[in-house]
């Protein structure tokens, strides 16, 4: 597929690096609503900035969208839509929600675009290798067409379901188990320090035994050693647990760990701390 135009809508710790690889292989053109934050990229590989969505997707065959939320993505298919081509692929990236995602399909049903819904595993070291794991759904007669822009991306692809939405819903439970883990590590430090014990020590009898792992040595590095340049942004961490709570409440389903985590993201949010990492969970006082 060498050759195949692609759009790339959002530059963002996650948008840019997804730019920078699709075009190894790719004629890739990007938008971000801040302009200057696009440009760097025109110096990677021929990569070509458009000043506006529409003009970004024109004579586009496939069009990612790596935005913020739903609302966002919709707004911004919106804007392009007078330069999307009738039977373009729209891969969604992001993680939307189970409400959005409906509101997508739509639009994508509307303007006779083939959908996927992809949003990906992984933050921003993950985006920069090549090594995200992307949760696809979607049309089965189209993958062969995608299956080399997630191979450009991604190291691995886990196939959820025909139906777009599948794979938004998986995400959230996805992201309820990251979530948890941060806020437990945060939580758990936090704590010792509070009752006078240096928290190293908590690192110190976790290492190498069964609660041991990479995430957790990341995160509690971050949070002792006051690391918080954004792999994946607090504020984006909060809209996410919003979204699993709303899921929830319309399955029936008590998220009471989300819902816990969520005033803690918030107290961190009032307290200055939305634009770090989510390991800020540990500021929430």
């Amino acid at each position: 597929m060498t050759g195949t135009k692609i759009a790339v809508l959002g530059t963002g710790i996650i948008g840019a690096p997804v730019a920078r690889n699709l075009s190894q292989d790719f004629a890739v053109r990007v938008w971000n609503r801040t302009r200057a934050k696009a440009e760097p990229l025109a110096a990677t590989n021929g990569i070509e900035v458009a000043g506006t969505p529409a003009e970004a997707v024109t004579g586009a065959g496939i069009v990612l969208t790596v935005l913020k939320d739903g609302p966002t993505a919709l707004q911004v298919m919106r804007d392009a839509a007078p330069g999307l081509a009738e039977d373009a692929i729209w891969i969604q990236l992001g993680t939307v929600g189970v409400t959005a995602i409906e509101e997508l399909a739509g639009f994508a049903e509307r303007h006779r675009l083939v959908f996927y819904d992809a949003p990906v595993q992984g933050t921003r070291q993950p985006a920069e290798s090549g090594n995200l794991v992307i949760l696809a759904s979607g049309p089965e007669d189209a993958r062969a067409h995608v299956q080399p822009v997630f191979d450009a991306i991604g190291s691995r692809t886990v196939w959820v379901s025909p139906r777009p939405g599948d794979s938004s819903r998986l995400k959230l439970a996805l992201n309820s188990l990251v979530l948890a883990l941060t806020h437990g590590t945060a939580e758990s430090l936090a704590l010792a320090e509070a009752l006078g014990v240096d928290p190293r020590l908590v690192i110190d009898v976790v290492t190498g035994g069964p609660l041991d792992s990479g995430y957790f040595q990341t995160k509690a590095a971050a949070m002792l050693n006051g690391a918080y340049e954004p792999a994946f942004a607090l504020a984006n961490a909060a809209k996410d647990t919003r979204l699993i709570l709303e899921a929830a409440e319309v399955a029936g389903f008590h998220a009471d760990l989300a819902a816990g985590g969520l005033r803690r993201f918030e107290r961190a949010l009032e307290a200055g701390h939305g634009d770090k990492d989510m390991a800020a969970s540990y500021l929430a006082g």
